[in-house]
């Protein structure tokens, strides 16, 4: 019997998104099924950081550490529009670890990953511009070091385009009821929870990537009887006016040993997280309680001069992390590093992987082993690959944003800087294929709140499986931050509207 797919992958988040458009890419024949919107869980409620993970260097995960700050310039290179570069300040916090072990953690931190671009660490003095505005004066020494941003939601769909512009079906809002093992092939049960319609689809290879919901989906739908550990490990953050003028991002340690980043977003906002609490209810449920905002609200007011209390909050978040369990007494002590699961395969038996933890910053690496650990049972036509091909949009040198937004603005010049900016950092070279038509600003017709207009919510709709206003305004993008409620509701009429109008003219 000849299988629909080489390849079915259930969970559209970084790392099944990364593995299937690797796999698709290498030849294979691939199905992903998401059965929310692409980065609806945890992938898009990260801390947004392309990172080594400097705290895990005192738990001794070096490989770890080390795997990612080799990722951080592979995936600048492939994602300059949606990655950059930013500089962090860990100020001395005499009560806590002494400046010696600090030093030497991030001299770790700058030999083992292979840094090319980035820039080194420094001894910076905190008591002066620019840091003198936001810190209190108590902090008088710090260290200023590199890592990476990245838009995690846009990482995750920037992979579903390319693996669907290679020949990968990508399918949203798609559930998997029921995946068994027919022989040699699996058959799996994909359930439209748009339209409730089924559909039944064979393939030699089934890759279980559904992060939190990993364990569900061994124990409930494919009906193994023993799956691996799984930790959820509850993760928030909260958004609050901007708290400091400069560019940098600070990371604050804390007495209870975790770490708080204090980060730029969005431009007018400073972004401040994460926690690290066990986790055991629905991940369709998680939220913030009052207890980390406390915290987290605490932890910052610690160091900066302007007090942060749960009033200030304007924005939170939460994901809940599928982390491996490791056995570790403390959240924060479990391991991030993931742990690949390979079933069958042998005895003319289907193939089943199942991903437990990982990380964004690691998610390439994480796809070219799953693919090892698969080749035996698919027809790969090549080898690795990801590693030197950019995402869409992303086809431009890493220190060229600056020369795209001006090249964007020449060529488009009813565009204010602020919106060509945000264009490229979402878009990259993309941007120009909806802004194609437009001569003038009327050309870009509605404007829907901030400076979202029709062309680029059409784009979202036709081309990045976008379905909802949450889907743009707070995955897709971040302009919920500045859209009304009013906004929103026509935001959303009108995606309601040209999706009726495109299955209209498609029956």
């Amino acid at each position: 019997m000849t299988p629909d797919y080489d390849l079915v992958v259930i969970g559209g988040g970084i790392n099944g998104t990364g593995i299937a458009r690797d796999a698709v890419g290498r030849g294979a024949s691939v199905l992903l099924a998401e059965m929310g919107d692409l980065a609806g869980a945890t992938s898009s409620a990260s801390t947004k950081l392309i990172h080594g993970g400097l705290r895990y260097l005192e738990y001794y995960e070096f490989d770890l550490v080390r795997k990612a700050l080799k990722e951080r310039e592979v995936l600048w290179r492939a994602a300059p529009h949606i990655i950059w570069p930013l500089r962090f300040i860990l100020p001395h916090h005499k009560e806590l670890r002494p400046a010696w072990l600090l030093r030497l953690g991030l001299f770790l931190y700058d030999h083992l990953g292979g840094r090319k671009l980035l820039p080194a660490t420094k001894t910076v003095k905190l008591d002066q511009p620019p840091f003198s505005h936001g810190l209190k004066a108590m902090f008088k020494k710090g260290f200023e070091y590199s890592d990476c941003w990245v838009e995690d939601a846009r990482m995750v769909v920037l992979n579903a385009r390319d693996a669907a512009d290679r020949g990968a079906d990508i399918l949203t809002r798609t559930k998997c009821v029921n995946a068994r093992r027919q022989g040699s092939l699996w058959e799996v049960v994909l359930r439209d929870l748009e339209s409730g319609e089924e559909r039944t689809v064979t393939a030699k290879a089934l890759v279980n990537a559904a992060g939190p919901w990993v364990a569900d989906m061994l124990s409930g739908v494919v009906g193994a009887n023993r799956t691996s550990n799984v930790r959820l490990v509850k993760g928030s953050h909260i958004v609050v006016r901007r708290l400091f003028d400069h560019d940098r991002c600070f990371i604050f340690q804390n007495g209870d040993g975790r770490i708080i980043f204090a980060i730029p977003y969005e431009r007018e906002f400073t972004l401040i997280g994460t926690t690290d609490v066990d986790y055991d209810a629905d991940p369709d449920e998680v939220k913030i309680s009052d207890g980390e905002v406390e915290y987290l609200c605490q932890s910052v007011s610690e160091y900066l001069e302007t007090t942060v209390t749960p009033e200030d909050v304007i924005h939170t978040y939460s994901g809940v992390r599928p982390l491996y369990d490791d056995g570790a007494e403390d959240a924060k002590a479990a391991t991030r590093d993931y742990v690949l699961e390979l079933e069958g395969g042998e005895d003319d038996r289907a193939a089943l992987l199942s991903v437990f933890g990982g990380k964004i910053t690691t998610y390439r690496k994480l796809a070219e082993q799953v693919l090892e650990k698969l080749e035996p049972f698919l027809p790969f036509k090549r080898g690795v690959w990801t590693a030197y091909a950019p995402l869409p949009g992303g086809d431009f040198g890493p220190l060229d944003f600056d020369a795209q937004v001006s090249s964007l603005e020449a060529d488009f010049p009813f565009l204010a800087k602020v919106h060509a900016e945000r264009l490229v950092r979402a878009y990259g070279t993309d941007a120009r294929l909806f802004l194609a038509d437009a001569k003038r600003s009327e050309d870009l017709g509605t404007c829907f709140g901030a400076d979202l207009y029709e062309p680029e919510v059409r784009w979202l709709i036709d081309r990045e499986w976008a379905r909802a206003a949450e889907d743009i305004l707070w995955r897709r993008s971040k302009l919920g931050l500045h859209f009304s409620e009013t906004e929103t509701a026509a935001l959303e009429a009108f995606i309601k509207r040209y999706l009726a109008e495109k299955a209209e003219a498609a029956a």
